[in-house]
């Protein structure tokens, strides 16, 4: 996994490729499709809070997080100049207590795939179950391996690494193949994750 230092700086030398700027299509798919009602919503990893400023606009009470200071700032600015209401925390989701809890849905883009490890990548899962009410649901965003590793590009995983780590306090709604919403000419495979919380 990338340091908090790697992704400050990848945002100081404009080379956050993850950022387009816009809502992921993904994310718009599931929330007006399932759909999932506005309600109190936390964004990992939120970035520059595009994603963040989409829910707002639907009536979500949104919560963004993110491990870098810049991200937050900026994320504050943009809500700021189209007029919407959410809260930015700069925080470590693995580390930190987020405060707001618990939440009806989950969003992250790119987080749970930054981890290596099954250890790590369970233990981002167990925290998002611990952040969520009874029924709560999660979507992830995660880098495929189902295709040639690009540089830059997200990292890779598995249908079986999201699974095997999830599976203990997720039950599984949809996991289907798509792409993440890019700037780049050729989008990376990413893989569309929607869970509901165990009752355990």
């Amino acid at each position: 996994m990338r340091t908090k230092t790697n992704w400050h700086e990848r945002y100081i030398t404009n080379h956050a490729d993850w950022d387009s700027g816009r809502e992921d299509s993904n994310l718009t798919e599931i929330v007006n499709k399932i759909p999932i009602k506005p309600c109190k919503v936390l964004e990992v990893g939120c970035g520059t809070g595009s994603n963040a400023i989409w829910l707002a606009r639907k009536k979500f009470i949104v919560t963004g997080v993110d491990i870098t200071d810049l991200a937050i700032q900026r994320a504050k600015e943009k809500t700021s100049k189209v007029g919407v209401s959410c809260k930015f925390l700069a925080a470590d989701f693995m580390k930190d207590k987020i405060k707001g809890a618990p939440f009806e849905f989950i969003f992250d883009r790119g987080c749970f795939h930054s981890f290596n490890s099954h250890k790590e990548r369970s233990k981002f899962a167990e925290n998002t179950f611990s952040y969520l009410k009874n029924n709560g649901v999660w979507l992830t965003l995660v880098g495929s391996k189902d295709a040639p590793m690009r540089n830059p590009g997200p990292p890779q995983r598995g249908a079986k690494d999201i699974i095997s780590a999830v599976e203990p306090y997720f039950e599984i709604i949809s996991l289907y193949s798509s792409q993440f919403d890019s700037n780049m000419k050729n989008p990376p495979k990413a893989w569309v994750c929607l869970m509901k919380k165990r009752h355990i």
